[in-house]
């Protein structure tokens, strides 16, 4: 009816988890709709072409596709992952339409949402993978950010990662792309800093940024800010 509002969506990480949709409008915030799955859901990730859409993914290592017009779900169950299934993201460059999933077993995968199994498996790292993140810019390429205190630049076209980054001496929980400049990223790690990456000369961060006291859960570039990020952790902080 004219009037502007945003849907959203939250998830469980512990025990059963829950997926719920829900809608900020003049309002306020309302549950559009809720979906239960028998172990915790850990990351969930839009579809890029169909708003309806979503996949998440969870303790028990499986991938679940599930539709809001759709009354129960899921659509489908993806179980390759032999351990946690931490993070998920869909490609975002729109030249195709890719999921990539990073698991505790110490891979991730490629998944085309219309095929029933992964298109390809990403061996490397030595430590659980927490964040596997598309690049906005560059068709085909993901970040993943793992325990093993490395974050990782990926083709996937090439079984190996194009790029190992020792980024940190901690577990690194959590990368992210500028939207502004495809050779930018960003790390959030257990040693409480984030460090900016120049895909371009990685042996040193172009910017570190201090002033957490516990461990960064996650780390976003502003969409609409060159310069501008937001981080949380679990001091209980949310900084810009």
């Amino acid at each position: 009816g004219g009037t502007s509002c945003d849907v959203w969506f939250y998830f469980a990480g512990l025990g059963c988890g829950t997926l719920a949709v829900l809608e900020q409008n003049e309002a306020g915030i309302v549950l559009l709709k809720s979906f239960d799955w028998n172990d915790g859901l850990f990351d969930v990730t839009w579809s890029e072409n169909n708003e309806h859409v979503l996949i998440t993914s969870s303790g028990d290592g499986s991938l679940q596709i599930w539709d809001t017009a759709k009354t129960k779900g899921p659509l489908q169950v993806y179980k390759e992952h032999t351990q946690e299934a931490y993070s998920v993201d869909w490609s975002q460059t729109r030249g195709e339409q890719l999921v990539v999933s990073g698991s505790w077993d110490q891979t991730a995968k490629l998944w085309d949402p219309a095929v029933g199994k992964s298109l390809c498996t990403f061996k490397g790292h030595e430590g659980v993978i927490y964040s596997t993140i598309w690049s906005p810019h560059i068709p085909g390429c993901f970040a993943s950010a793992s325990g093993d205190q490395t974050l990782r630049v990926w083709d996937v076209k090439a079984p190996g990662a194009k790029l190992v980054i020792p980024a940190h001496q901690a577990e690194i929980l959590s990368c992210d792309w500028c939207k502004y400049d495809e050779n930018l990223l960003v790390t959030g790690a257990v040693d409480c800093s984030l460090k900016g990456w120049d895909l371009r000369n990685i042996r040193q961060p172009v910017f570190i940024l201090l002033g957490h006291t516990y461990a960064i859960r996650r780390v976003k570039f502003s969409p609409f800010h060159a310069t501008l990020l937001a981080s949380c952790s679990y001091d209980f902080t949310v900084r810009y």
